[in-house]
């Protein structure tokens, strides 16, 4: 009898992994620029549903800067970086079917910014003294904008959705769990918790958001050789006792600077200068 139940178990964990595997080899999309395959399991109307529920919720309970000025480079930035987006994703066919964009610039002190699936972006006003200009916000705009569309959350979404509900299909998932599922949700985006709105993404999305950004800044027309220099500024920051709230553990500082100098020659052949002026190079 006790072979026996092993063997039942063997056989439904198996069957599970073959599954998991089934599941991984036909849910997987290809990153933009980079190339990169990821796992994704949760379609984006799923995701922009909670998403832009819980940016409604943060806008309501948060205070729009006042400074006109600020709010107007916000914005600017905002349509130049999402404009090139646009047109990267048309010349290269991947969709941003149900993106809303918007740029909000709201009040407080901490040193962050994120953009929310779907394209809801927020600046905090305490992240422009270290950003110092329109083309230094730029790589900040531009690095988050890079993060939702690579769909990193989405992908760590999926990740946590195999390791807690196995084999489950998401439909069955949100019919018979959807507390578990908006759980995860939470989770994956970090919403509400104390490192910021978005949780500190790893080693490899942080990468991959600086080379993206990199391109879509130098598309819309800033120049990406300012975005060492900023993040120069921000490495200076973490010995601070509490550093920057944008910041992540990984990468380090000087191989993230680093890998943005290697970066550089690619994101070169996108940037033409600003408009009316001339091509640096």
């Amino acid at each position: 009898m006790a072979n026996y139940l092993r063997n039942i178990k063997k056989r439904t964990a198996v069957v599970v992994w073959f599954t998991l595997l089934m599941i991984t080899a036909v849910s997987c999309r290809q990153v933009p620029i980079t190339g990169r395959r990821q796992l994704s399991l949760v379609p984006n109307s799923v995701v922009f549903d909670m998403s832009f529920q819980e940016y409604q919720d943060f806008m309501a309970s948060s205070k729009v800067s006042t400074d006109y000025d600020a709010r107007a480079m916000v914005q600017r930035i905002g349509q130049r970086i999402s404009s090139a987006v646009e047109d990267y994703a048309s010349e290269n066919d991947f969709s941003l079917e149900g993106y809303e964009w918007e740029f909000n610039l709201v009040k407080d002190d901490a040193v962050n910014a994120w953009c929310m699936p779907g394209g809801k972006v927020v600046v905090y006003t305490g992240i422009l003294p270290v950003t110092r200009d329109e083309s230094g916000l730029a790589v900040v705009m531009s690095h988050e904008i890079a993060h939702a569309v690579a769909e990193h959350g989405n992908e760590r979404m999926s990740q946590m959705l195999v390791a807690q509900m196995g084999a489950m299909s998401l439909s069955v998932a949100l019919r018979q769990h959807p507390a578990a599922t908006q759980e995860l949700f939470m989770q994956a985006y970090g919403v509400g918790a104390q490192v910021g709105v978005l949780l500190p993404y790893s080693r490899l999305h942080e990468s991959e958001a600086d080379h993206m950004g990199l391109i879509f800044m130098a598309m819309a027309g800033y120049d990406p050789r300012v975005a060492p220099e900023f993040w120069q500024r921000m490495s200076d920051m973490r010995t601070s006792a509490e550093p920057p709230q944008i910041l992540s553990t990984h990468p380090s500082d000087a191989t993230r600077i680093q890998n943005l100098n290697d970066y550089l020659p690619e994101a070169m052949e996108y940037y033409h200068g600003e408009a009316g002026s001339p091509d640096p190079l």
